[in-house]
């Protein structure tokens, strides 16, 4: 039988009831005092699509991608289920919101580096590849 998600004792559907203010109460220091502060103008605006898209959802059943810049965005019970493309510098990262990301940042599942794979070193790269055996 598979647990049952919970946060600070409270169930995802329980969560979603709570208002914005009484959920930033259950959230570490950083997280609460950012939404305490209140939203910034695109974060309102982010708010705005993640509504649209679940009634969206709820209506026809299709899901479409939200994509965003704000990568400092909080994820909230509301956007369970959801598909955002978070932008990394590059590209949109499409990412799927589970319950067990609530109270982390967006940007956090967008990494923005990645790691160094170089190749051998070509023809006339650099003086010492002149004496890279060929076979």
């Amino acid at each position: 039988m598979p647990k049952k998600f919970t946060f600070r004792g409270y169930t995802l559907e329980e969560l979603q009831k709570l208002s914005l203010d009484d959920f930033s109460k259950l959230l570490p220091s950083r997280q609460r005092r950012s939404l305490l502060r209140g939203l910034q103008a695109r974060q309102k605006k982010l708010l705005e699509h993640i509504r649209r898209a679940r009634e969206q959802k709820e209506k026809t059943g299709e899901e479409t991608i939200i994509r965003t810049h704000c990568r400092d965005m909080v994820v909230l019970p509301e956007m369970v289920g959801l598909k955002f493309g978070v932008y990394n510098g590059k590209e949109f990262v499409v990412i799927e919101i589970k319950p067990e990301m609530i109270g982390h940042r967006l940007g956090e599942f967008s990494l923005t580096r990645k790691k160094v794979t170089h190749g051998t070193p070509g023809i006339g790269a650099t003086r010492s590849s002149m004496y890279v055996p060929l076979k």
